[in-house]
């Protein structure tokens, strides 16, 4: 999420043996927490634009913002974001017809930090709630409807948790009747909390907590909470955080930051900083899970290093951000194939920004304020236009109802893309 300078399907995780599902099921055209419906960054949204527009993009609206690094959720015609205001840490719902301000909610004095201000993290919308974690580590359950705070609780201090150095960045994860959310402390580093009440049902792992957000992974037949750490990635059993399976990662300044996703039954992390990336297979034996490298590419010469970003999977290849050197400018947009890990393109010096997946294209927010589409094939790069729209940017486009929206610390934009 930060630099120092400051299959392609919705995840509906059927009820197997754990019994287990995620609690935000979403509308297809819904994107409602992190990286979407599935926390994998791919939409199910279709009949997209399928050109560059001749006169370019449509705005649908554009409304002022506020300084923070979170994405925007939608669900039920609200965008959700968070952003620092006159009066604290906000949450924000705004109509997804017109922009206009529903509800702001103040949940925490405004957060500052010297990579950054305002929080990291992006709201989740689960029913009718909505959860908000803090740049510092508070985590706060308002109702979607009227931002009306039902719970709060400072879950880094109360675990005895170190925030992080650069911020909380969990974005809330919505397992059932819990939300899990990573606290940095011993025994400690992922917590689950009741939805309804705030109260703790298990914590899990030591460690730091990195930047990284846990996602629900279907492995082994399972649902898994698998949660990437400051020191590695970690399979978890949903219903009491029991740990299933572990696999060490450390990266230098803790910078654990993209989402794990699931290949194939199998698990891809990668981080920046020069440390690479790997794809690893859990497999479930008599006398537990077993973890192994199906294959691994890392240090100076990795494949994908992905520094703030998380790749995306579409018919067997990861498009993803590939960052140069300790968090360096240099930064190419690269395709892989996710069986081998072997390089399919690479858009060398493409530069820093963030993309996911909508219709078989990648739509791609860049640093220099640009939204660009392009054709997601392991051919090649096939940009099909670009247009600035905003200023310097780190979020994801969220798409929704046929409207991309995307923001930056001036301004909230919706774009019309059907």
């Amino acid at each position: 999420m930060y630099d120092r300078e400051i299959k392609v399907r919705f995840l509906w995780l059927l009820v197997l043996s754990l019994g287990c599902k995620s609690a935000v099921l979403a509308q297809a055209s819904d994107w409602n927490q992190f990286l979407g419906p599935g926390r994998n960054g791919v939409s199910e949204e279709t009949g997209l634009l399928a050109k560059w527009p001749t006169q370019g993009l449509e705005i649908a609206w554009r409304v002022k913002g506020g300084v923070g690094m979170s994405a925007v959720a939608v669900a039920d015609g609200r965008a959700i974001t968070m952003w620092n205001s006159d009066r604290g840490q906000a949450v924000v719902a705004l109509s997804m017809k017109d922009g206009a301000l529903l509800w702001t909610t103040s949940v925490a004095a405004n957060y500052e930090n010297s990579m950054g201000n305002g929080p990291r993290a992006t709201p989740t919308i689960a029913g009718k709630q909505v959860f908000a974690y803090t740049g510092e580590g508070i985590l706060a359950c308002l109702d979607v409807a009227t931002g009306k705070q039902q719970w709060s609780k400072s879950v880094v201090r109360e675990m005895l948790g170190r925030p992080a150095e650069y911020g909380m960045a969990c974005s809330p994860l919505v397992v059932d009747d819990m939300v899990i959310v990573t606290a940095g402390g011993q025994g400690k580093a992922v917590v689950a909390l009741d939805r309804k009440s705030g109260d703790i049902r298990w914590t899990a792992v030591d460690g730091l907590s990195g930047y990284s957000s846990p996602a629900l992974l279907e492995l082994c037949g399972e649902s898994h909470v698998v949660a990437f750490t400051a020191i590695g990635v970690t399979g978890l059993r949903p219903s009491d955080g029991k740990e299933l399976w572990s696999y060490p990662f450390p990266t230098p300044y803790d910078c654990n930051t993209a989402t794990p996703i699931e290949v194939a039954g199998s698990v891809f992390i990668s981080a920046g900083e020069n440390h690479g990336c790997v794809m690893l297979d859990v497999t479930k034996q008599a006398a537990g899970y077993a973890v192994v490298e199906a294959w691994a590419s890392v240090d100076v010469k990795s494949v994908m290093r992905n520094e703030w970003q998380t790749s995306v999977l579409l018919d067997g290849y990861l498009y993803g951000f590939d960052n140069v050197g300790s968090a360096g400018p240099v930064t190419h947009l690269t395709c892989i194939e996710a069986a081998t890990g072997k390089v399919a393109w690479t858009k060398a010096r493409f530069g820093k920004g963030n993309l996911i997946a909508a219709d078989g294209k990648m739509w791609i927010t860049t640093m220099k304020g640009e939204l660009v589409l392009a054709t997601a094939t392991p051919e090649g790069y096939l940009e099909l236009g670009r247009q600035k729209l905003f200023s310097k940017t780190r979020q994801n486009v969220s798409i929704a109802d046929g409207f991309a929206l995307v923001r930056d610390d001036l301004h909230v934009v919706c774009i019309k893309v059907r």
